[in-house]
């Protein structure tokens, strides 16, 4: 959510925004909330001219009972008690007001920065750099159910049985390299003065829209029925939620955090569920990072952040690049986001595997996050990017680690978390 006083100040520079975002049925809002921002002013004005009078008046009847005046004093109770009916008038008119502009404040994108490039969708995101070379091997890379299923440690059958399609019990050596890739990523985060936390894998609604666009909740988010709770897509949510209607000290910034949950996700959309393997599925495990930060800070903390991503994935010998989002990709919280992409050998192309975003200041505005600072509270910078997505991360392991027998290489990082396991065997 943007501050106001840009729509009061500069509208155009949000109407121009609006447009780079390919969002241009978003365009009458800006004009609505001016109309209304105008409105709830004169409002404020005429609540603040009632208060004063009704001060001046208050003095008068005591003034006028004391000389016994009481017809007069009578008059003037009766102003009072109009004044104060019409004041009651106004603030209810106020309430209504302040909550349609919360909702199209809360529908009108962020600023984007100006360095993000201009496209309509993902396709137009754009290639800054490789980091390791992406090699294609002599020999053929199966699919990751057929590696997953050779050592006996996939099965979405059962899964179907029990949950439905999209779920999948993952078993022996591949459960284990799940696990060591969370438990080496959360050390690694440690290592960089990260505080680790387990958070609440339910947060309420007043929480999800504090911290995503209503179309974002509606594609992601399980709502538990007949409470005021969903289970979260990602920890991030519940993360930056816990600083929620708190006061910081600004000696306490950064807040540096990295958490592990499960994640649940409705994945609605074109793309479907995948039926064999674990690409995209309704269930995964991640390790996530989260920073609070003064705003003059936030860039460089994004430039660390996504780097954090990288050396991890270049560590389990997986290359990777970076891709940065145009403006059509960008959710409407972000003012900038790059993509992590693994190497998939099998694919010979690049997939997603984690995503870095500055919001600027606009989950902290949603969710009354603020800062005291020298000069006054201000609202901070929060941004959030993936350590580690389970599935994904052990599809681009397995790929970049196949071997031509078809075993698969633990990465040396990865020993210690797996008992000094070097080599995965297929099953006889």
């Amino acid at each position: 959510m943007i501050d106001i006083n840009i729509i009061r100040n500069n509208p155009e520079i949000v109407r121009e925004n609006i447009k780079k975002k390919f969002q241009d049925a978003k365009l009458p809002l800006v004009d609505e909330v001016i109309a209304l921002d105008k409105q709830n002013r004169e409002l404020k004005q005429l609540g603040d001219d009632l208060r004063a009078e009704r001060k001046t008046l208050s003095g008068q009847v005591g003034m006028l009972m004391k000389e016994k005046r009481v017809a007069e004093a009578e008059e003037i109770k009766a102003k009072v008690k109009a004044g104060a009916e019409k004041l009651v008038e106004i603030e209810a008119k106020q309430t209504e007001i302040d909550k349609k502009i919360k909702k199209i404040m809360m529908t009108i994108p962020n600023i984007i920065d100006a360095s993000v490039p201009v496209g309509k969708d993902d396709s137009e995101n754009v290639e800054l750099k490789r980091f390791g070379e992406a090699k294609v091997p002599e020999y053929e890379i199966p699919y990751n159910a057929d590696i997953l299923e050779s050592f006996c440690g996939l099965d979405k059958e059962s899964a179907g049985r029990t949950s439905g399609n999209g779920f999948y019990y993952l078993m022996g050596d591949a459960a284990r390299l799940v696990t060591a890739m969370i438990s080496y990523a959360r050390d690694y985060m440690i290592d960089k003065n990260f505080i680790y936390a387990i958070p609440p894998f339910m947060i309420r609604s007043d929480v999800v829209t504090g911290v995503m666009s209503f179309a974002e909740m509606d594609a992601m988010m399980y709502k538990i029925e007949g409470e005021d709770l969903y289970l979260i897509g990602t920890s991030e949510h519940s993360m930056i939620g816990k600083f929620k209607d708190q006061i910081l000290k600004e000696i306490e910034l950064p807040v540096t955090m990295t958490s592990y949950s499960p994640c649940f996700r409705k994945e609605v959309g074109a793309h479907g569920i995948e039926e064999r393997g674990i690409y995209r599925v309704h269930q995964f495990e991640k390790q996530e990072m989260i920073v609070i930060c003064k705003p003059e800070e936030s860039m460089n903390w994004y430039e660390k952040m996504w780097s954090y991503t990288v050396e991890i994935f270049r560590n389990l010998n997986i290359p990777v690049r970076q891709l940065e989002c145009c403006s059509g990709d960008l959710a409407d919280l972000k003012v900038k986001s790059c993509d992590i992409e693994a190497w998939s050998p099998r694919q010979q192309k690049f997939f997603e595997v984690g995503s870095c975003s500055n919001l600027s200041d606009a989950q902290s505005r949603r969710l009354g996050i603020r800062v005291k600072g020298e000069n006054g509270n201000y609202f901070p910078h929060t941004l959030n990017n993936t350590v580690l997505a389970s599935t994904r991360a052990l599809i681009a392991l397995l790929e970049n680690n196949y071997n031509a027998d078809g075993t698969v290489t633990v990465p040396e990082v990865l020993r210690p978390y797996m008992g000094g396991k070097a080599i995965i065997n297929p099953k006889k």
